[in-house]
């Protein structure tokens, strides 16, 4: 598998920090999901027209991807339907300039569910942009996150929607912890459509859910790696450290590093 961080866990740091973090740690690439605070990648200072070019360069020479930008997407919001499309179709073109293969999108808000949603209108956003995505070589993501989380549902959306540039993002966490589900059934459930990985963990105290480092929550991580080995799983693992929605966390400087000893130690090595 090859590893990379989300910027959630460093909404503070500026994209020389990131980089440089991410080459020294020894990651493979980097998941966007907002720049010191500017979560409209086309306003970024490295995506803006006249730096996306050399951003680019500059990631190729040092041999860092980015594996996947991370957008707000809400595809379950039906009055703003038309917005959320048009910004999912922005990240696309920008995926596609920088030769990204994923955007990640939503069919729900929060890792739990909170309310409900329409199935027809997420697999109407999703044909929508898996169109928009075909023509330029990009796949949509969506995650298992809010009611989404029910591996049964998300694939019986999936299967609707039935395009060959959308898949799932498998965000390990959230059915585990949401919904009850072991890791050899969602792997079941979801194996076929499963292009990338949200890796975190925690523990649960009362009705709260305390995010904790790699291997000092309660998931059963081991038994995540003996499914992900056994079903042949090459692609990227991303540590979705939420600190940018959870400032009490710990600090990015301790957990990349550590995410990277804990990760080898329980996954084996990358690549």
């Amino acid at each position: 598998m090859k590893i990379a961080f989300s910027t959630l866990g460093c909404p503070d740091w500026s994209w020389g920090e990131i980089v440089a973090a991410a080459k020294d740690l020894g990651y493979d690439g980097l998941e966007i999901r907002g720049i010191q605070g500017e979560f409209h990648l086309n306003s970024a200072k490295p995506f803006l027209p006249d730096r996306i070019n050399g951003t680019k360069q500059h990631l190729q020479e040092i041999n860092l991807s980015i594996s996947c930008l991370t957008s707000a997407c809400y595809l379950y919001l039906k009055k703003e339907q038309e917005a959320i499309i048009k910004d999912g179709m922005e990240y696309i073109e920008i995926a596609s300039r920088l030769n990204v293969p994923f955007v990640r999108v939503l069919g729900d808000k929060e890792p739990q569910i909170t309310e409900p949603v329409d199935d027809a209108l997420v697999c109407e956003g999703l044909k929508i942009l898996g169109d928009y995505a075909a023509q330029r070589n990009v796949t949509i993501l969506m995650e298992t996150n809010g009611v989404y989380a029910d591996s049964q549902r998300i694939s019986s959306v999936i299967e609707r929607v039935n395009h060959p540039h959308v898949a799932v993002l498998w965000d390990v966490h959230h059915p585990y912890r949401f919904m009850n589900e072991q890791f050899t059934y969602t792997w079941q459930q979801l194996a076929p459509y499963i292009k990338y990985l949200h890796i975190k963990d925690s523990v649960q105290e009362g009705e709260r859910i305390r995010y904790r480092l790699l291997g000092e929550g309660d998931l059963p991580l081991g038994d995540l790696a003996v499914v992900l080995k056994k079903g042949g799983y090459q692609g990227w693992a991303s540590l979705e450290w939420v600190k940018k929605w959870h400032p009490d966390l710990e600090e990015p400087g301790i957990v990349f590093p550590q995410f990277v000893h804990a990760f080898k130690k329980i996954f084996g090595d990358s690549n």
